[in-house]
């Protein structure tokens, strides 16, 4: 019989050792932590989004690191899979809008209990507040691993499934990227993913706690367009959050990583061209004629918003409507399909959502998550350089490779 240990008992390390047990494993599971699956536990806003139901090259479309590098451990255990698993465990799923996959009673805390409970049933040895600090290598081989109390766990195979560097108060404070580089493993610099927006301009405290719904923003490197996203977005005290800041957080991490001026640009009317938009604006400042600007406003945008605009559109707000020009008009709508915000930084990576960067996928095999450096050593879940959208992709991701590794570590000879 193999005996295996599993290094983290998130979703990836749980999955790993399950799937390492149904196959006839000896498998013991280490968590530092004295509870498993704690950043689960807060995935979804504490609903758990499990997957996502879109096709296998939608999902890999989401996960915009490395999710190449991901075709053939999900098409193995893929959205499908993960659905039957959990209902096989008596966690009955539901699909909500965008293909998301919760549970149906909504609750986190029902698919964690469900793994603990399907880990006892096993027989699988899971103990809690045990941190390992080493691997061990014989003859270029993993032999087990060494906690920090010099208590050595020998096994015929190890997989490394620690998490990243986000949310360490779940667990995850980067010990698996230390272990990994100490053995010979290259480790990619690590940056915040799916994390709000630090931005410069002042005004943006004015706007805390405003939700714009259907507007459309830019990324833009060195005066470039890199990417850009439709849909949701927050203003905060310190900058910009919502589902599409999200979306390009990734990228905005990695430009301000590389020395470029990274800057948002929002276009607060995309559904209207800059023509219709101009219409628009004619028809409320013949009816606002004998208002100043910043009253003929309130019907476009919200009250808040007003100010910022005139400004960027160089406008007094207590200009006269009759008073405005036809090329001050037009600076106006320019403003309003392209208010710029300059960005700062990202919000610490202690607060992303997941990490973007890690394990270099280029040495680990991608249908069995085996190490190339090292045999018999596996890696699942954030400790690899994957990360995704949010929607239930990462988790998806995290799912997919521990069932690689759980299958193949026993498999593997």
């Amino acid at each position: 019989m193999n005996n295996i240990v599993v290094v983290g008992a998130g979703p990836a390390g749980m999955m790993a050792a399950i799937k390492a047990a149904e196959n006839g494993a000896k498998v013991t599971v280490l968590e530092k932590m004295k509870q498993p699956g704690k950043k689960m536990l807060i995935t979804g806003k504490g609903r758990c989004n499990l997957t996502n139901t879109a096709e296998i090259p939608e999902l890999i479309k989401n996960i915009p690191g490395n999710g190449k590098f991901l075709n053939s451990c999900i098409h193995a255990f893929d959205n499908e899979d993960v659905q039957y698993f959990f209902n096989g465990i008596d966690v009955p799923t539901k699909v909500e809008r965008g293909g998301r996959v919760f549970p149906v009673s909504d609750k986190a805390a029902d698919p964690v209990n469900a793994m603990v409970l399907r880990i006892h049933e096993l027989g699988i040895r899971l103990l809690t507040g045990v941190r390992v600090s080493e691997i061990i290598i014989e003859d270029g081989v993993a032999a087990g691993v060494k906690t920090e109390d010099k208590t050595v766990f020998p096994a015929e195979a190890v997989i490394v499934a620690t998490g990243g560097s986000s949310y360490p108060g779940t667990g995850s404070t980067g010990d698996g990227y230390r272990m990994a580089e100490n053995i010979g493993h290259t480790v990619i610099n690590q940056l915040p993913s799916l994390i709000p927006l630090e931005l410069e301009e002042e005004w943006v405290q004015d706007l805390q706690g405003l939700s714009l719904r259907n507007v459309q923003i830019t990324l833009m490197a060195d005066e470039k367009k890199v990417a850009e996203k439709f849909g949701e977005m927050l203003f905060t005290h310190f900058g910009v959050s919502g589902p599409i800041i999200l979306s390009l957080s990734r990228e905005a991490a990695q430009l301000l990583d590389a020395g470029s001026f990274v800057e948002l640009m929002l276009d607060l009317k995309p559904a209207l061209s800059f023509e219709q938009l101009d219409a628009r604006i004619v028809r409320d400042f013949e009816k606002y004629q004998r208002k100043e600007i910043k009253n003929a406003m309130k019907d476009l945008l919200p009250g808040r918003l007003i100010a910022p605009v005139l400004d960027a559109a160089y406008l007094a707000a207590d200009r006269m409507v009759n008073s405005v020009t036809r090329e001050e008009r037009h600076r106006l709508v320019t403003a309003l399909k392209g208010l710029l915000m300059t960005v700062t930084g990202t919000r610490p990576i202690a607060e992303a959502i997941v990490t973007a960067g890690g394990v270099s996928v280029k040495e680990i095999n991608p249908k069995t998550m085996e190490s190339k450096l090292i045999k018999n050593l596996f890696f699942a879940g954030e400790v690899v350089d994957v990360d995704a959208f949010t929607g239930g992709y990462n988790l998806q991701a995290a799912f997919s490779m521990g069932a690689a590794a759980g299958n193949w570590c026993v498999w593997n000879e």
